[in-house]
């Protein structure tokens, strides 16, 4: 595709977002859950593909993000959208904080460990929440009221993911062009020889993951608010959910790469509300079967297949064999 398409296709795909709650009203909600599912994947990426760490924790800096913003607004007596932004705000600090520090324990243990020690650091937290009366302990809590019209919030909240998808996008896009990419990958390759060539991976591992959850506390933050009640185990730290979908979502696209968790977090979000409209009683059979399709035939994702497809559209020059086979 020449350079003039793809500004053309990207101009179409920019419009196309922002004319959609005109488009499509009737379903603003379930198009703004489509940039939060983009969010889910890219942030995810940052730790578990780019860098080679599954997590299964990513999902306490989203509930941390979600309280906070909430717990923010309604102590402060501030207005609707002063106390919202000041939220937000105190929300991605400790958000990088607690990243920071556990990081400074978990991020130092690899494989499977890894995958088991964040598993059980979203369970804690919901526990903790659960039984926390400040927070409304396992009732929930409920957010402060949208004080614009019916509907109006929806929107609001649509153009607010759409936005932070996009600020998303674009600062891992730079970050992996250069020497932060470089290095989270080859920790991914091979951490030991990364170490034994001097570099220092403790920082930047901690640093990928305080990145997701910098984005993660933003995204939790306006969830709970577009719902407008945060359940400390289906919504904030939903780790079979949506701590489990930010992985599938980043695998099925391709993870390790810029667009292979948006593509994903398109098709799996769009999947699972067909599953949700079609399938009514059925839905969650459906979804385990895409899960378990997921991993047995795309196990390196959608743009991984496409690329071991049809090499040459992603820039791989593919030699003639002497025998006019093909080789790479």
């Amino acid at each position: 595709m020449s350079r003039g398409a793809r500004l053309a296709a990207a101009a179409a795909g920019v419009a196309l977002a922002l004319a959609a709650p005109k488009l499509a009203p009737a379903i603003v909600t379930q198009l703004a859950f489509l940039w939060v599912m983009v969010l889910f994947a890219l942030t995810w990426d940052v730790v578990g593909g780019q860098m080679g760490y599954t997590s299964f924790g990513n999902i306490v800096f989203f509930g941390l993000g979600a309280y906070c913003a909430a717990v923010v607004q309604r102590d402060l007596g501030l207005g609707y959208f002063e106390g919202l932004a000041v939220g937000m705000a105190v929300a991605a600090v400790l958000a990088v904080a607690a990243a920071f520090v556990l990081g400074l324990g978990l991020l130092g243990i690899r494989g499977h460990y890894f995958a088991i020690g964040t598993l059980g650091l979203g369970i804690a937290a919901g526990e903790i929440a659960s039984g926390w009366d400040y927070v409304g302990a396992g009732s929930g809590m409920v957010t402060p009221l949208y004080p614009g019209p019916a509907g109006a919030r929806d929107v609001f909240f649509y153009y607010y993911f759409l936005a932070l998808a996009a600020a998303c996008l674009l600062i891992l896009r730079r970050l992996y062009a250069g020497r932060f990419g470089l290095a989270i990958n080859a920790i991914r390759d091979d951490e030991d020889k990364a170490e034994a060539m001097g570099l220092r991976t403790r920082r930047y591992k901690i640093t990928a993951w305080c990145v997701s959850a910098f984005f993660l506390a933003l995204t939790g933050a306006g969830v709970g608010h577009l719902i407008g009640f945060i359940d400390p185990r289906d919504v904030a730290f939903a780790g079979p959910t949506y701590g489990v979908w930010m992985v599938l979502m980043a695998i099925l696209g391709g993870s390790g790469t810029l667009w292979g968790p948006v593509l994903g977090a398109f098709v799996f979000h769009v999947t699972q509300e067909l599953f949700w409209t079609y399938l009514l009683g059925w839905q969650r059979v459906a979804l385990g079967l895409l899960i378990v399709i997921i991993v047995v035939f795309f196990p390196r994702g959608i743009l991984g297949w496409a690329r071991e497809r049809w090499p040459e559209r992603f820039g791989e020059v593919v030699e003639e064999g002497p025998q006019g086979g093909g080789g790479r």
